[in-house]
């Protein structure tokens, strides 16, 4: 039996809605978190609730991102990426490439040091664009 978590229905539902309706190629939907969480403990508590911030998963859906497709894998346990690892800031520029922003241009010069939203980084991961 599959485990399903009590938010896969909603979502799917609400994609399935974007698409009967249209929208789902105009609307960028994005699904994570602030940090993954692995099956080991992290203190005391025997919960097996870790935080984790060097492999985790999120997805993106419509908006031009391709479908039906995975970028980056971690390893056996889940616990660190292996391939395909995506910085926020690549994460940032490819999100803000897929609204018609171009990251670099949102540049500006302050105390002698550039600044933008991706900070001086960032690169727009072509592999996931439809």
């Amino acid at each position: 039996v599959l485990f399903r978590s009590a938010i896969d229905r909603p979502i799917a539902a609400l994609l399935s809605d974007l698409e009967q309706r249209g929208l789902l190629q105009d609307t960028l939907v994005l699904w994570g978190g602030e940090f993954g969480r692995s099956p080991q403990d992290q203190g005391s508590s025997g919960d097996g609730r870790r935080h984790n911030n060097t492999g985790y998963s999120m997805w993106m859906a419509g908006g031009g991102v391709r479908g039906g497709m995975q970028y980056g894998t971690t390893d056996e346990l889940g616990e660190k990426a292996v391939s395909g690892r995506l910085s926020t800031h690549d994460l940032h520029a490819t999100m803000l490439h897929l609204m018609g922003f171009d990251h670099e241009r949102l540049t500006y010069h302050h105390s002698g040091r550039d600044f933008r939203l991706t900070d001086v980084h960032g690169k727009v991961v072509h592999e996931i664009l439809s």
